[in-house]
Formats: structure tokens, C-alpha cells, sequence
């Protein structure tokens, strides 16, 4: 009879014991998003003193959650100068719990709602995939976007009037797409068909692809467009692209930027490419009017201080913009295809 007594407070002191486990802090478990090495440092988020949010000396200490699509050299410079920023203007104060989808849009789905489950006090979401799902994960929850082109094609707003007066703000890496074109013009007035080269899966870069199309055939090219859904495709995509143009252009696009060494086996030597920004450039282009992805990240963290310190409401908050555009080229591929730089221009880094 003892024997059958004890199982019940056994099987309690089990379950107890399972529960309790289940519910404490364990600093090793983490979301089921894939987290890879920051560009910068990387702080998991922890309970303050007293849990209160008060560190020893009275400072506040905020969490802040970065969202980063991709790997690839502007996204990670953004990410930089946007810790950069927060650590100058706030020390101290803040901690980053950074996690990267490796260019997986519901893996964006998943850190967003990590993110809210951990009660961030801001996110900042590093391309318009990441912009997007955590936009869908909370509406309370400051949002700052970097590394996003065009913010009312990201949420399907006609006539954006460069504020979003919600819990979203943030940066654009857009330069000017008819100086895009017309860049084409000053090194290649005699090519006739124009390539686009693009992902479908972002709508920023159809974005750009169907108005740097409009100032092309404006120049007087006749442009056709070549969209390719991953890295899966691109090579065939790309070579179909490269066997019917004279010149290829690439906007801003994430899944290029991952892809520029598919892309410059294709085309080094044999066809230019003109691209949307400064890292593509550097992999397998030719020239770019560009601008520093490290620049509006920091421009990202002194927006996020001033809404963390309660100096400025988010949703108030107008999208900023790079304030210059450089012209660069790359001289590896100029040399490969023996092409005369115009003046004007200088080597990407």
C-alpha cells in the first residue's frame, strides 16, 4: 500500500519539477530563426536588477531587436552604423538581440514574433521583408526600417506621402533612378537593348526595374525585363538575360547582392552591368550611383535614439534619405571589359 501511495506524489514532484524547467530563464534558447555571427556585437537580451529596467547607477537599459534579412556587405554596413549610432548617443543603455533570416521571408515572420514575445522595446528591420512582417507582428512596438527602397510600395500606399503615421518609420536606400539611366547613357549611347535583372520576390526591386525601364526608353533603349524567384534560378536567368542584352542593369536587390558571384561568371568580360548600389557594384558591375548603407544605418540609430530617450513619436516621424549619391566604378571589371571610365567617377572601395 505505501508503494501504490507514492506514484501520485512522484508523477507531481515530476511534473513540478518539468514545469519549472520549462518556465526559467534558460540564456541558450532562442528562437527557431537562424541566428549568425553580428556584424558588430551581439547582447542577449536579460532581466535588469529588480526587473524593473533600472541598471545599477539608475540608467535605463532598453532591448533593441534587429531583424536582418540577409548577409550580404550593405546590409551588414547598415547594421553597423546603426549600433554605431546607439551606442554613441545612448552608452550603456542599450542591448541588440540580433537575428538574421538568411533571406527567408517567413523566418522574418518568426524573429518578429520572437521580438514581440520578448517585449522589445524597438525593432529595427534591415530590408523590406523584415520591415514587413514585423509590421504585421505588432502595432505598438516602435518600428524603424533600413535598407527598405520604397516604403508605400513595401505596404501598398498610393500617393505615400513620406510619412507612415503608424508604429513604422525609418530610412531608403533609393538614389535617383533616372540618374540610374542616364548613367547607363554616359557610358553606352550606342547599346540598344537594356537587360533587368531582378528578383520577383521583392517588390521593391520591380519597383525600381518598371521606373528605371520608363527614363530608359525616354533615352531611347529598348529594355526587357528578366526576373528570376531565388539563387536557384538565377544563373539561367541570368544568362538568358545576358545572350539578348547589350547592357545589364540590377537595382537594389537583396537576392542579387547574395548572387553576385553567379552573376559575374556569367557576365565578367563578356556583357557590362550597372547596378543599384555600391556592393553589387563591387561583386559584378561595372559602375553605380550609390550611396553609404553604413550612413543611413546610422542615421536609423540616431532616430531610434530620439524615440527611446521620448524625444519623438515614431509615428510623426518622416522617412529620411541618403543626402548624397557618389558615382563609382569597379576597375577590375572596367579593365576586363576595356572600357574608358567617364570623369566623374570613383573605384569602389
Amino acid at each position: 500500500m505505501k508503494k501504490t501511495a507514492k506514484l501520485p506524489a512522484l508523477l507531481l514532484a515530476l511534473a513540478l519539477a518539468l514545469s519549472l524547467a520549462a518556465c526559467s530563464d534558460n540564456p541558450g534558447a532562442e528562437s527557431s530563426a537562424p541566428v549568425e555571427s553580428q556584424p558588430t556585437e551581439s547582447t542577449e537580451p536579460s532581466s535588469a536588477p529588480g526587473g524593473d529596467g533600472t541598471e545599477p547607477g539608475g540608467e535605463v537599459k532598453f532591448t533593441v531587436g534587429i531583424s536582418q534579412y540577409v548577409t550580404h556587405d550593405a546590409l551588414d554596413a547598415a547594421t553597423k552604423g546603426f549600433q554605431d549610432a546607439l551606442n554613441e548617443l545612448m552608452p550603456g543603455q542599450v542591448e541588440f538581440v540580433y537575428q538574421n533570416a538568411a533571406e527567408d521571408p517567413a523566418v522574418c515572420s518568426t524573429i518578429a514574433n520572437d521580438f514581440v514575445a520578448r517585449g522589445v522595446d524597438l525593432i529595427m528591420a534591415n530590408a523590406t521583408p523584415a520591415l514587413q512582417a514585423a509590421a504585421a507582428a505588432t502595432g505598438d512596438i516602435p518600428i524603424l526600417g533600413t535598407s527598405v527602397t520604397e516604403y508605400g510600395v513595401a505596404f501598398g500606399i498610393k500617393d505615400f506621402s513620406g510619412t507612415l503615421g503608424t508604429n513604422v518609420s525609418g530610412t531608403s536606400d533609393l538614389a535617383p533612378l533616372d540618374q540610374q539611366a542616364q548613367m547607363i547613357k554616359d557610358w553606352y549611347p550606342d547599346a540598344k537593348n537594356i537587360g533587368l535583372l531582378y528578383c520577383s520576390n521583392e517588390d521593391n526591386s520591380q519597383y525600381q526595374v518598371d521606373t528605371v525601364q520608363g527614363y530608359l526608353e525616354e533615352l531611347g533603349y529598348t529594355c526587357k525585363q528578366y526576373a528570376f524567384s531565388d539563387s536557384n534560378d538565377i544563373a539561367a536567368v541570368c544568362q538568358a538575360a545576358a545572350d539578348s542584352s547589350d547592357v545589364l542593369y540590377i537595382p537594389t536587390d537583396n537576392s542579387a547582392a547574395s548572387s553576385t558571384g553567379i552573376i559575374d561568371n556569367i557576365c565578367h568580360g563578356n556583357i557590362p552591368v550597372f547596378c543599384g548600389e555600391e556592393n553589387i557594384c563591387k561583386g559584378c558591375g561595372v559602375a553605380t550611383l550609390s550611396i553609404s548603407y553604413y550612413d543611413i544605418g546610422y542615421k536609423t540609430g540616431e532616430m531610434a535614439a530620439q524615440i527611446l530617450k521620448g524625444e519623438a513619436d515614431v509615428s510623426e516621424m518622416p522617412i529620411q534619405y541618403a543626402p548624397e549619391f557618389v558615382k563609382k566604378y569597379n576597375p577590375d571589371m572596367c579593365e576586363a571589359l576595356n572600357i574608358t571610365v567617364p570623369d566623374g567617377y570613383e573605384a569602389v572601395g
